[in-house]
């Protein structure tokens, strides 16, 4: 029997995938499971499994192909006694080797499920196809652009590349499947014309990743009205309490003690306080979120990542810093698994790790808004009376989509989010180490 090999469903808004490298050939024999082919999704890359045993009888979509989710991709012989349709029955991270993160945000916003309808944590990643041949009725597939399809039709990657460089497709030499011309094909095409390039000049390729990004930011500017906002936050009471616990902390734990996870935690809270801000633009109406997953902003030499934290109003500082910890460490390792980068409802950034003083992050689309916290700087501040004194000082700055939100709106965010931030204080050390990180800022005002 003939079964054929679908790209799999890795993630709720992704809608596409990229062919990275074959890891088989025609002819080879495969066991179900065994690594077939490295797929590149702006959600995670991964090793996809082969989800029968047999023999590789034709690969339809060659390297560097961008593809829908559920395309054909292969076809395999199947060996006696394979069931018609293929189900995953091992975890996701039995199924195969994730090799690297994830780009910023989901592909389209159409595409996000309501919160409810989010996988399980452990859910696996699905591996599908169907098998055709006779006595057995094929499962209706989706086109495949690398299936023969007539002279002249190429896949949405190729064409952007070409209009990019200025290439005329028709005098490039396709040395894909069926001639069909590729990504590669398309890099490496000169057409007899000049370089435009000046002395020194150097052509770096763009990654699939590095495309993802670039199209979701493209996306973000072009279709989400951007304001933004700032404010100054006084967090001198909060420098004092984490320099007073945070060698302790990390003795208990085993986990470093941030800014970052007390303005996790506030911004949690402020979501719930205000949930406009945890809400998704959908045309026609607007979807408020069930749950507050936070995506933290994790920059790597190769992308900028974003794995999420769910329920991360229901964690205490405690616990999301460990959190934290986890998959900043798991993002850098190229670790994270599909569950890990599901969900995110809004974003914290923490430019102020690279030293930023102020910034206007772009919101990934399909949420609301997104926050940075800023580099905290001791500096003179007039208080009360006209006494001047030295303050630890934070700027927030916070982007949201003007669709769903005014300036008002974002002004009581902040100011929930500051007031938060400004009543820690050192003295809540004094009560022990875990009531002074499980309590403080849910008992803040």
């Amino acid at each position: 029997m003939v079964f054929q090999v679908e790209l799999p469903q890795v993630g709720e808004s992704v809608t596409e995938g990229v062919i990275g490298k074959w890891l088989v050939s025609e002819g080879d024999r495969v066991a179900k499971y065994e690594p077939l082919v490295e797929i590149i999704t702006d959600k995670v890359n991964m090793e996809m499994p082969s989800p029968v045993s047999g023999v590789i009888a034709k690969i339809i979509a060659p390297e560097g192909e961008t593809l829908p989710m559920g395309a054909v991709i292969a076809e395999i012989d199947a060996d006696e006694g394979q069931v018609a349709t293929a189900t995953p029955e091992k975890p996701a991270d039995t199924l195969g080797s994730l090799i690297q993160g994830v780009a910023v945000g989901p592909t389209g916003a159409a595409n996000v499920p309501q919160q409810g309808d989010q996988p399980a944590p452990d859910a696996p990643v699905p591996v599908t196809g169907s098998v055709t041949g006779s006595g057995t009725a094929a499962q209706a597939q989706p086109q495949s652009p690398g299936n023969s399809a007539p002279k002249g039709r190429y896949s949405p990657a190729v064409r952007r590349l070409a209009q990019e460089r200025g290439i005329d497709l028709s005098r490039v030499r396709g040395t894909g499947i069926g001639g069909r011309v590729t990504r590669k094909d398309v890099e490496g095409h000169t057409g007899g014309q000049e370089a435009s390039d000046g002395p020194g000049d150097r052509r770096v390729t763009i990654t699939p990743v590095r495309r993802m990004i670039a199209d979701n930011m493209v996306r973000s500017a072009s279709e989400i009205p951007h304001v933004w906002s700032t404010v100054e936050v006084d967090v001198t009471g909060l420098a004092a309490l984490r320099k007073a616990i945070k060698e302790e902390f990390r003795a208990a734990s085993g986990h470093p003690i941030t800014y970052l996870a007390f303005a996790i935690s506030a911004a949690a809270r402020a979501l719930r306080e205000h949930p406009m801000f945890n809400a998704r633009w959908d045309g026609d109406h607007i979807t408020l979120r069930g749950r507050v997953n936070i995506g933290i902003a994790v920059a790597t030499p190769d992308a900028l990542l974003v794995p999420v934290i769910l329920d991360a109003d229901k964690r205490t500082v405690a616990e999301l810093a460990g959190e934290i910890d986890r998959l900043t460490g798991a993002a850098r390792a190229n670790t994270l698994r599909p569950q890990d980068v599901q969900g995110g409802t809004f974003t914290v950034n923490n430019t102020g790790a690279l030293g930023s003083v102020t910034s206007g992050p772009l919101i990934v689309p399909g949420q609301a808004a997104i926050i940075t916290t800023e580099t905290v700087v001791k500096r003179p501040v007039v208080m009360a009376g006209d006494e001047i004194a030295v303050r630890s000082m934070m700027n927030m700055c916070l982007s949201f989509d003007h669709r769903l939100l005014d300036g008002s709106d974002a002004g009581a965010f902040l100011k929930t989010v500051r007031e938060s931030l400004e009543a820690v204080g050192p003295e809540m050390a004094l009560e022990g180490l875990k009531t002074a990180l499980d309590g403080p800022i849910q008992g803040a005002k």
